[in-house]
């Protein structure tokens, strides 16, 4: 029978396992780069058209001769400047107010008799008030240059990019993956693209070290670990 620190040992592998393999295929919400250009591929139309009897063809050594030095093919380098920033506020306010009243009692009775007694037989009274506010704000900003590559030109002549940034100090590892849609003529003749004229934009920032494992709960299989351990 094992005991409970080599239980406690296996869990911890299997769980180091499952996160570095996770790591290694670098997915933004669980898609790899493949999967990600085939559904970009299919989201855009066929262009193509055939030239028949002509030697001249779009795609040509020769056609863009006079094209400057821009991003263009697979391969290519192109400078991604994000610049997002997102800015939401939300207020609500309730206000309810509810009285009841409600009075009975006999005031004259026959043959004289006195009606001290029963002047107030059922006198109920009930109150009831509700005030409740609510405010939320949201504020996020990323401002930053990155160096990525084309690697897919679909048939529209958008070209599907990519751009990934490992960035490690102080014991805390930085990776910014982008990726998106960007068409020849929002290149800047520069090489150089904002961010918010990209189209289909997935970009992800996680960090990892001292200070990001300080501030995330651990996953399930780290917890249970720590509740074996007795931690």
């Amino acid at each position: 029978m094992l005991s409970s620190t080599k239980i406690a040992v296996a869990i911890l592998l299997l769980a180091v396992t499952v996160t570095a393999k996770d790591t290694n295929q670098k997915k933004i919400q669980r898609e790899t780069l493949t999967q990600y250009i085939e559904r970009m591929q299919q989201q855009g139309p066929d262009l193509k058209h055939a030239t028949l009897g002509s030697l001249w063809t779009d795609d040509g050594r020769f056609a863009g001769m006079n094209s400057d030095y821009k991003a263009m093919h697979v391969g290519d380098l192109i400078t991604i400047v994000v610049a997002q920033g997102t800015t939401a506020s939300n207020a609500n306010s309730v206000s309810t107010a509810r009285t009841f009243n409600a009075s009975s009692g006999i005031t004259a009775l026959a043959g004289q008799l006195k009606t001290s007694g029963v002047q107030q037989i059922f006198s109920p009274q009930a109150s009831q008030t509700l005030s409740g506010k609510s405010q939320g704000a949201t504020t996020s900003t990323l401002n930053t240059t990155l160096a990525g590559r084309v690697v897919a030109v679909l048939p529209s002549r958008a070209m599907v990019i990519e751009a990934e940034r490992q960035l490690t100090m102080n014991n805390e590892k930085q990776t910014i993956i982008l990726r998106g849609l960007v068409r020849p003529g929002d290149v800047a003749p520069d090489g150089s693209v904002a961010s918010n004229l990209i189209a289909n934009l997935e970009l992800e920032l996680k960090g990892k070290g001292v200070l990001s494992d300080g501030t995330r709960p651990p996953n399930l299989l780290v917890r249970a670990l720590l509740r074996i351990v007795g931690f």
